[in-house]
């Protein structure tokens, strides 16, 4: 079984198509790098409705991120495991890309996110913009340009692939 097939599996009680790809798009391990092929290749979604369902949806979770993480990781910081947890994650990020944030700011956030590749995207970089202390709006909006970006990239990239594979 898929993890494409999982997630239907799993959501498949969601009467709407559309809602479902909103929450994929959400989700912090698929993102609209999976929401988008599905809405368009599985669900036959036309891709600019595609692209906007799942903009929404990958946006979702931003704002509580940029708003709550940094109370949520000191209430979990409490226990051992979610210490050692954020400790790694927030050690990780800060190394990996301290350079980069500190020279280019919300646009190498911005970019940080629209590169769809593993680990990178809305999730990513709320974390990196709490890391980093960027300002909510800034944060918002670098995070906005980079969703936008990456959903722009994987939709050509499908509709690209769709029309090889037929």
């Amino acid at each position: 079984m898929t993890f494409e097939e999982l997630l239907l599996n799993i959501f498949g009680f969601i009467p709407s198509k559309e809602l479902m790809i909103v929450l994929f798009a959400a989700l912090p391990i698929s993102e609209l790098r999976l929401s988008i092929p599905l809405a368009i290749i599985e669900f036959n979604i036309d891709p600019f409705k595609a692209f906007a369902l799942s903009v929404i949806g990958n946006m979702i979770p931003v704002v509580p991120l940029l708003l709550f993480l940094e109370p949520v990781s000191n209430f979990l910081r409490q226990w051992k495991v979610g210490d050692k947890f954020f400790t790694w994650f927030f050690n990780r990020t800060y190394h990996k890309h301290n350079e980069k944030f500190e020279k280019y700011g919300s646009m190498c956030l911005a970019i940080f996110v629209g590169v769809p590749l593993p680990m990178t995207g809305a999730w990513t970089g709320s974390a990196a913009a709490f890391v980093f202390g960027f300002k909510f709006k800034n944060a918002f909006l670098a995070i906005l340009a980079g969703v936008i970006m990456a959903g722009i990239i994987i939709t050509v990239l499908t509709i690209a692939g769709a029309k090889v594979l037929m």
